[in-house]
């Protein structure tokens, strides 16, 4: 479990990477509260963006932000209502993105859900 863990952090540093390269603002890796974790949470402009980050090797299992289910779904935006009143933070569009990792090849998808 522990490799998964190290191979999954290797993952979201390529994808903050790639987010700052993209001109984000990285703001928190892995926030964690009470209801769950957010892999990324940056900014772009004045949008603040949480971001679910998803690897897979191949398409054997499917494409991989086919596995941000509904589940995933709903514990990201109670995480993220947890930041928002954790950084005190009010009137802030925000969205919802999910950065997929097929190989070597990443792909932002913006407004995923």
């Amino acid at each position: 479990m522990e490799n998964q863990r190290q191979i999954g952090r290797e993952y979201e540093k390529m994808a903050a990477e790639y987010l700052e390269a993209c001109g984000f603002q990285i703001l928190s890796c892995n926030y964690r509260c009470r209801y769950g974790e957010i892999d990324l949470i940056a900014k772009d402009g004045e949008v603040l963006v949480f971001c679910e980050v998803k690897y897979r090797s191949d398409t054997r299992k499917g494409e991989p932000a086919e596995a941000v289910g509904i589940k995933k779904q709903q514990t990201i935006y109670k995480c993220a209502a947890a930041y928002l009143q954790e950084y005190g933070i009010g009137e802030m569009p925000c969205r919802f993105d999910v950065i997929s990792i097929l190989g070597r090849e990443i792909c932002l998808i913006r407004d995923a859900f």
